[in-house]
């Protein structure tokens, strides 16, 4: 059920708490759709990445081949950031008096490490990455940050829009007010045939913010389509990962994002001692408790497996794993 919706999607959201095997899941998925023959595109937003210790292999922050027709990308937030900060600062360097550069570079250099600027620059690679992609990948796999972080982040698009709207209106009123007083300073008639700087930058900045905003608005028309997207959340069935479970599910609910199936990983056999067994009634416990709280929303239920989960080979049997033991709603 879970590959089969994977195979339906052209971006796949991993989510969950942290060290629930989100990325074992992203990682095992997308190898499935390789094999499957698409072409794959596996990125960690999550700032301790895992992905190159799960495949044995540097991954970073570049494009990196894992398996046939997969790649791999760990998005680094603060690589992602100076490079965000560089393309703000020569954009505002080219649109503010030369005097002033001192000024944007001081500005610049307190944002780096200001609330939200890393949040800001990783979104900015993922509507990157959801623009460009589906022209190299028919399938993109975000394994993302825990809950809390991923939950912000699906809302930063709608949030980035209406900042950026309330840019371009504070920018028109200016370019407005610019032109009024610079009919009032200079000669119209002076101004024929020659191009006035001032008016030049304004309409560059307006250019800039209405490109952000497109970007932004197709992130978030992405986000919303669950004929393109799927979201999976994934968890432990223990307390605390069935709390944040719950409450990721409705943190992305009023966001407008559809989760499409839950994963509970490391289920407890039954049959392999007393403690075991004592886990797996207890786990069913929390199971009944998401079951309830979720009632519309498929299980897949994968069991706890003898060993780590790194390696192809092991990804490959942890995907088998994956389509089997499907808890359909009715």
């Amino acid at each position: 059920m879970l590959l089969e919706l994977a195979a339906r999607s052209r971006v796949l959201f991993v989510g969950g708490k942290g060290g629930v095997g989100k990325t074992a899941v992203a990682s095992a998925v997308a190898l499935a759709q390789a094999q499957a023959g698409r072409r794959v595109l596996v990125v960690s937003t999550d700032p301790a990445h895992n992905l190159g210790h799960l495949w044995r292999r540097d991954v970073g922050d570049r494009v990196t081949g894992l398996a046939e027709r997969l790649d791999g990308l760990e998005i680094d937030p603060a690589r992602t950031t100076d490079a965000h900060l560089a393309v703000v600062g020569a954009t505002v360097r080219r649109l503010m008096p030369e005097h002033l550069a001192g000024e944007v570079d001081k500005h610049l250099e307190l944002a780096r490490d200001a609330p939200g600027t890393h949040e800001a620059a990783i979104l900015e690679r993922i509507a990157d990455t959801v623009e460009s992609g589906p022209a190299q990948y028919d399938l993109i796999v975000f394994d993302t940050a825990p809950s809390g972080h991923t939950a912000r982040l699906m809302t930063l698009p709608e949030t980035m829009g209406a900042w950026t709207d309330g840019l371009l209106r504070r920018q028109h009123r200016a370019e407005r007010f610019g032109a009024a007083l610079r009919r009032l300073e200079d000669d119209p008639a002076g101004l024929m045939g020659r191009e006035d700087p001032r008016a030049a930058r304004d309409h560059e900045i307006r250019r800039i913010l209405l490109h952000r905003r497109r970007r932004f608005e197709h992130l978030r028309e992405v986000l919303l389509d669950a004929g393109r997207t799927t979201f999976v959340i994934v968890l432990a069935a223990e307390r605390l990962p069935v709390l944040e479970t719950i409450e990721l599910h409705a943190q992305l609910s009023r966001a407008g994002v559809q989760v499409g199936a839950l994963v509970v990983n490391k289920r407890s056999p039954a049959d392999a001692g007393e403690l075991l067994a004592a886990r797996r009634v207890q786990e069913q416990a929390y199971l009944a408790e998401v079951r309830a709280a979720l009632p519309r929303v498929p299980i897949v239920q994968v069991p706890l497996l003898p060993g780590d989960i790194v390696g192809p080979d092991a990804l490959e049997r942890f995907a088998h794993e994956l389509g089997r033991d499907v808890d359909t709603p009715a």
